[in-house]
């Protein structure tokens, strides 16, 4: 066995005592910049090369609108959002309210687009049409097409909007006509909520009455089929005139723009102080906005400051109505908004924003004013006068006067919090958040908690920030550390912390943009390094559940379970069919790895039986896999699959590693055999010679990465020929395409996480840098502006899909392997 790890979190990067290392700007255009990160439904990003070119949005792409304006001498400089039209429903989309259809499931005859065609012969049903997952589905579709139209009646008030926009979403192939007219044609992809604008001359030429005829092919997965159409009147804009940015730099906890205001300089920080030694900190739901203004021409000037919000950020689909208001206390004042259904934990599932609970912009009552109502008067208000006051309506505002800025910088900041009041349900019973979870805190305690440590904050965030990335640029070089800063904050948020209710933490993920799973071990295997490296109580925190569940008499299968249920709901594995060895072997290498890591091996044995059992069932059957999935199961199944049968070696191996530490030599050589045995079995029937197969089966042609291999030598398991490593990556060095190495040959599509582990494999930093440049050049040049999305192609700069997920945190195996090899 390796020699222990023990773990100290007095020497991880964020203690405070030492003196932190000079701040490295980020020179990394990221594809989307993290702005508000507390949860996965409070998660709120720049998808813009500057901050006021589009609006803001949550991670799944709603827009949140958040708009910054600057009053300089009474000009307005909006820094932050943009001044986007309100749209009122001209024929609502089906998930906002469900429409009454004619469809098809049989292909046409004739033109089925023309207005004029006849569909008498259609059925009748309401939309949207598709499959679960998807939210609000009144009509199941499961076959490979539908063709659905659609006939709209505008009214007068219609007719004479300032803007109209088609919304629309689909899975997968689709192509929509307006009276014959093609307006849309996706190719095979599938998104929901797009928006195009429709012309005032196409409106007119279509006249008062439209018929929309849509056709829809599915290939795979899931299926979606809905669309709408709406209007804008009477938007009075006032903010045409932007700041000037200057500069845009992430850092782990901080994102950072620099801007120029006229005659005055602006710098504007967001910061998430999620600190993973501390639990209150990366629970606490709330973030604060930073401001700095100093004169940039010696004068001094007259300047206020003004944020807004939408009531987006309350409510899951823009038909919710909300209730907004204004409060103050003896220390802040509030403005907040909440729907009025208040439908707490009504909804699980992936593109789902949270509608309960209460979305606060929050001041110093000596300072500020908050107000509500319709957006255009409130900046009205500001843009005339620098005040605000509340008018009809339901957007939040907070402003305040700096007065007179001079060359000594004016700063403050004020506060967006979030209290959900319930996180999870978890076996039908609602959890409160960690931060209350003893019922005895309000988001009001918790905003006053943050004020009162926000300047211990702000040093201590700068100082991780500047020890992560000199950290990683050790290990790694600049563009890894770049990353890693990027990744930070989104493998962070894409989390909820609660305790469950037998007392044990738990780190519950949510499987971003794949299917909504709540607790998926293999996202918990590839973000582990990130919570192993910094606090082990998280990194048992995302195992807690699913040991529980596999414990309790709600599992009775020998291997270990896929999840726990469909994000926020606990129920059990929701995962059908579940992924048998993958799932084991994740448990046993992470297992592993925290007892090495702590020096002890108490935690394995807690789960001892679970262990042993998931450690015989890869004894038999993990060494030479059947036909099943695996973590990447969005290639589909295989057989004999070289790459899961390393973790299965690896899983027995830990199981081996575990029980010498537990003192138990005859069981620990007994599965030492094993390992060694499949571990020779492997290499012979892998081997090609100058690389290993994809499967046991497919021969030379095939390749893949065996990113699982890392763990072998850090955890000094060792039960593998060690010339397989280096063999390997020389091989991949002759595979690159543009953006880098593929997963495998079956395809040019990449995993963010895997290229990280793979490169990892190799010996020395210079090469582990050659995989990391291509994937640098990937998010720095991406088309898709959308938090990282950890599964793209390597031949151009999109990316496939699975953005925002946790897996990023598998970015940090580099810095774990090295701290292992100390």
């Amino acid at each position: 066995m390796k020699k222990l790890f023990l773990f100290c979190a007095a020497a991880v990067a964020m203690a405070v005592s030492c003196s932190a290392p000079q701040q490295v700007k980020s020179d990394l255009r990221a594809p989307a910049y993290p702005l508000i990160t507390i949860d996965p439904y409070t998660s709120a990003w720049s998808g813009a090369d500057n901050l006021y070119d589009r609006q803001v949005m949550h991670w799944t792409e709603k827009d949140f609108p958040f708009i910054g304006v600057l009053r300089v001498d009474g000009k307005p400089y909006r820094f932050m959002g943009v001044e986007d039209d309100l749209f009122t429903p001209i024929a609502a989309m089906g998930f906002e309210t469900p429409w009454e259809a004619s469809y098809t499931l049989e292909k046409p005859a004739g033109d089925w687009t023309k207005a004029n065609y006849n569909d008498s012969k259609w059925q009748q049903s309401k939309a949207p049409f598709g499959t679960v997952p998807y939210f609000n589905i009144q009509t199941p579709w499961n076959t490979s097409d539908i063709w659905v139209r659609r006939s709209i009646e505008l009214q007068p008030e219609d007719m004479n909007a300032d803007a109209y926009i088609l919304q629309y979403s689909h899975d997968d192939i689709f192509e929509l006509y307006i009276n014959g007219e093609k307006i849309v044609n996706t190719g095979n992809s599938w998104k929901e909520n797009i928006v195009l604008e429709l012309t005032k001359e196409q409106m007119a030429k279509w006249s008062n009455r439209l018929t929309i005829a849509a056709h829809c092919q599915n290939t795979m997965g899931g299926q979606l089929v809905d669309f709408g159409v709406y209007r804008a009147n009477d938007n009075d804009k006032r903010l045409g005139m932007t700041a000037q940015q200057t500069s845009v730099d992430v850092q782990a906890t901080r994102t950072v723009y620099t801007f120029t205001c006229g005659e005055v300089d602006l710098n504007l920080t967001f910061m998430a102080p999620v600190l993973l030694n501390n639990l209150d900190l990366i629970s606490r739901p709330v973030n604060y906005v930073t401001y700095e203004v100093t004169s940039n021409d010696g004068a001094e000037h007259d300047v206020e400051i003004y944020f807004e919000a939408g009531p987006h950020w309350a409510r899951n689909v823009n038909s919710q109505t909300v209730k907004s208001e204004v409060a103050v206390d003896e220390r802040f004042v509030y403005a907040k908004t909440g729907t009025i259904e208040q439908p707490v934990l009504a909804k699980h599932g992936d593109d789902i924003r949270c509608d309960w609970g209460y979305f606060f912009l929050t001041g110093d009552k000596a300072k500020y004013t908050t107000a509500i109502g319709n957006p255009f008067a409130i900046r009205g208000e500001f843009v005339d006068n620098g005040t605000i006051s509340s008018h009809e309506g339901d957007y939040l505002a907070i402003s305040t006067s700096m007065g007179k800025v001079g060359t000594k910088p004016v700063s403050d900041y004020i506060m967006v919090g979030y209290d959900d009041i319930y996180s999870i349900l978890y076996y039908n019973e609602k959890i409160r958040p960690y931060w209350n979870r003893n019922e005895d805190s309000s988001i009001e305690e918790q905003f006053a908690l943050a004020a009162d440590e926000y300047r211990s904050l702000v040093k201590r965030c700068e100082k991780f920030d500047a020890e992560l990335m000199a950290e990683a640029y050790q290990a790694g070089g600049k563009e890894y550390a770049e990353l890693c800063a990027l990744a930070y904050r989104q493998a962070i948020a894409a989390h909820k912390l609660i305790q469950t209710p037998n007392g044990e933490l738990a780190w519950l993920s949510k499987e971003n943009f794949s299917n909504g799973c709540i607790g998926t071990v293999d996202v918990t295997y590839p973000s582990f390094p990130l919570f192993a490296y910094y606090n082990l109580d998280v990194a048992k925190a995302l195992l807690n559940f699913i040991y529980e569940l596999c414990e309790s008499d709600k599992w009775n299968q020998p291997y270990a379970a896929h999840d726990v249920g469909c994000y926020p709901h606990v129920w059990g594995e929701r995962y059908t069919g579940g992924m048998p060895v993958e799932e084991s072997g994740n448990l046993l290498v992470m297992t592993g790895a925290i007892c090495q890591l702590e020096g002890k091996v108490d935690y394995a044995l807690k789960h001892w039986d679970a262990l042993t059992q998931w450690a015989d069932y890869l004894v038999e059957h993990g060494g030479d896999p059947a036909h099943q999935l695996c973590t990447d199961d969005f290639m589909g199944h295989s057989s004999r699959n070289a790459n899961l049968a390393i973790k299965a070696v690896l899983g027995i191996a830990a199981y081996a590693d575990m029980a010498k530490m537990a003192g138990q030599d005859d069981v620990a050589a007994k599965y030492r055999a094993e390992a060694e045995k499949w571990a020779a079995f492997w290499k012979e029937n892998a081997d090609e010679g100058d690389h290993y197969s994809l499967t046991f089966d497919t021969g030379a042609d095939t390749w893949s990465q065996k990113y699982n291999l890392v763990w072998d030598k850090m955890l000094g398991y060792n039960v593998f020929d060690p010339s397989i490593a280096p063999t390997e990556v020389a091989y991949y060095l002759t595979k690159f395409n543009k953006y880098g190495l593929a997963l495998d040959s079956r395809g040019n599509g990449a995993k963010c996480d895997w290229v990280m582990w793979t490169a990892t494999l190799a010996d020395d930093k210079a090469t582990f840098e050659k995989f990391i440049t291509p994937m640098y050049n990937l998010y720095n040049e991406s088309r898709g502006r959308v938090p990282m999305s950890d599964y793209y192609r390597t031949d151009d700069n999109t990316h496939i899909g699975m953005q925002a997920r946790s897996v990023v945190g598998g970015y940090w195996i580099k810095m774990l392997a090295d701290r292992m090899a100390k």
